[in-house]
């Protein structure tokens, strides 16, 4: 791995990029405590991981508008309601015209349920087990929602960490890019031992810079690439 930039450098290009430090600190995503991640509900959860499966590959704002029926049709996204629908009523989802027609993403939310309703048991609730998991290990997160999740690998569990105000950096296209441009990152960014790497690296900057791995991540996005965020 190669010598890892100075944040402060990261910051003062990002800042250059947006016209300031006031406009860039105005770009900067909000979080939450752990406190307050816990008084998130399990059906609350539940809907927002199945809003970003649907929403991965496809184009956010038609499954926003079709969201309140997905809220009707899934009984709240109560996850004990959920597990309770047979394949018939499921498949009887994924054609409805009022939803998106796709079995594989309205199946997803069945065994999500599942996950949801597991770790709940196991934890006191989904949140309480979110809002416990060290920031520093965020890739083992994604892993561990990956594994016993449906659909959640790539950015769509960090996506769905990050909606909720889970501390987490995002691996977008310019993130990446500036990782690998600087031999930041040895191995592939679905490997393990490349996750570990970036970890390491988002740790690094964390503990130089006293922010937010969800700051960092954004300010590291404006300060390359397309200037995406």
């Amino acid at each position: 791995m190669n010598h890892i930039e100075k944040f402060a450098a990261i910051y003062a290009r990002a800042s250059q990029r947006k016209g300031g430090d006031e406009g860039l600190e105005s770009l900067l995503p909000a979080g939450l405590s752990s406190q307050e991640l816990t008084q998130y509900s399990d059906a609350q959860l539940l809907s927002e991981i199945s809003k970003k499966v649907f929403q991965s590959g496809f184009v956010w704002r038609i499954v926003e508008a079709k969201w309140p029926e997905y809220e009707k049709a899934f009984f709240g996204f109560e996850p004990f309601k959920v597990l309770m629908l047979s394949p018939e009523q499921l498949q009887d989802r994924a054609s409805d015209p009022k939803l998106i027609r796709h079995l594989k993403k309205t199946m997803a939310i069945y065994d999500n349920a599942h996950m949801v309703n597991d770790i709940a048991r196991e934890h006191g609730s989904f949140a309480q087990f979110i809002a416990a998991w060290p920031s520093n290990n965020i890739t083992g997160l994604w892993a561990e929602l990956k594994r016993k999740g449906t659909r959640l690998g790539g950015n769509t569990g960090p996506y769905f960490l990050r909606s909720m105000g889970k501390d987490t950096f995002l691996l977008t296209n310019d993130v990446q890019g500036y990782l690998k441009t600087h031999g930041l990152v040895d191995y592939g960014f679905s490997s393990k031992a490349g996750m570990q790497q970036v970890q390491e690296v988002f740790n690094h900057w964390q503990q130089e810079s006293g922010r937010s791995l969800a700051d960092i991540s954004r300010i590291l996005a404006c300060s390359v690439g397309d200037n995406r965020i």
